[in-house]
């Protein structure tokens, strides 16, 4: 699949980068590297995101050149959509089958082909890998500024290198980059203690709401919390990771309230249960071990229906997430 995805990369010239709203250190890291590949193969690129960068992700290179728009303008040939299920999920409006040649290259469990080209390897340990590799086949020599993009992409979709599917592979992937000019010590200075003060605000906030019941955890901020931590939606990103800490906890729910009074649902497991599965149900999905999705309120209503689709997941078939 990935000589077809070069093959139909080399019959265009004018591409859009886009990936899921709301979008993550994969997403951002993937869509930047693969972007400058691009170009390096004599294309027009640009990366066009429904949400802005999140703060954490704003000192990676050509993070300033992230177009934030709700919609496509109608001269891109293609786009190449990555780490996300659908169209509908990038938010973009006049992002079109029928007018643009569609990519997906996406190493989710739960991806779907929704595109005219699939590329989909759960195997990869994020998609920067998968982006990395595309670099390789087309002869792109990787610059110190995009292995710094791939190695932030990797290091935070793998959980810092803690969740099931790391392997030799993936620090082998990891030590190449470092090799190409990455600098892990900063990377990780900017995507871990950098954190702007309402996002700790926002934990104390969700902490303060932490609840267990037998071997699931539950925490959740409402909107009022958002507003009294003056927080962004992107301080929640994470925050679910502290509920998994708990001793004794299989799996981890973080709701968190939006303006339509729906309620966003993050989830982690530490590797019995297959929450991907559960993310499905809801129209969801994500990694068996970190999915998320959206469903209607109250929270009480959400939160039990959540509860009972925990209580009916299927196991992971090996392995754990940490």
């Amino acid at each position: 699949m990935l000589t077809e995805v070069l093959r139909q990369i080399e019959r265009r010239d004018d591409f859009l980068l886009t990936s899921h709203a709301r979008p993550d250190g994969d997403a951002i890291g993937s869509a930047l590297a693969c972007c400058q590949v691009l170009r390096a193969m004599g294309k027009q690129a640009e990366v066009v995101m429904h949400d802005p960068v999140p703060v954490i992700y704003r000192p990676l290179p050509f993070s300033d050149q992230v177009r934030e728009s709700g919609a496509v303008n109608g001269r891109y040939e293609a786009a190449i959509i990555l780490e996300c299920d659908s169209v509908q999920r990038t938010r973009l409006e006049g992002l079109d089958p029928a007018v643009q040649f569609l990519i997906n290259i996406d190493h989710h469990s739960t991806a779907r082909p929704f595109a005219h080209i699939n590329w989909i390897d759960p195997a990869a340990c994020a998609t920067a890998e998968m982006v990395y590799r595309l670099a390789c086949e087309a002869g792109v020599k990787i610059s110190a500024d995009v292995a710094t993009c791939l190695y932030t992409a990797v290091l935070t979709d793998t959980g810092s290198f803690a969740y099931s599917g790391t392997n030799e592979r993936t620090f082998a992937l990891a030590q190449e980059l470092v090799r190409l000019g990455a600098n892990p010590a900063l990377i990780a200075r900017n995507v871990y203690f950098s954190n702007p003060l309402s996002k700790m605000k926002l934990l104390g906030a969700a902490l303060d709401n932490l609840h267990r019941s037998d071997n699931v955890t539950c925490m959740h901020v409402t909107r009022a919390d958002m507003e009294r931590c003056h927080a962004l939606d992107e301080d929640a990103e994470g925050l679910v990771n502290y509920a998994l800490s708990v001793a004794g906890v299989e799996v981890a729910v973080f709701f968190r309230e939006l303006g339509d009074g729906r309620w966003r649902v993050s989830l982690r497991s530490k590797g019995r249960v297959n929450v991907a599965a559960v993310a499905e149900g809801f129209g969801g999905g994500g990694h068996e071990c970190a999915s998320g999705f959206s469903l209607d309120g109250p929270l009480s209503e959400a939160t039990d229906r959540v509860r009972q689709a925990l209580a009916n997941a299927p196991p992971r078939k090996q392995g754990s997430c940490t």
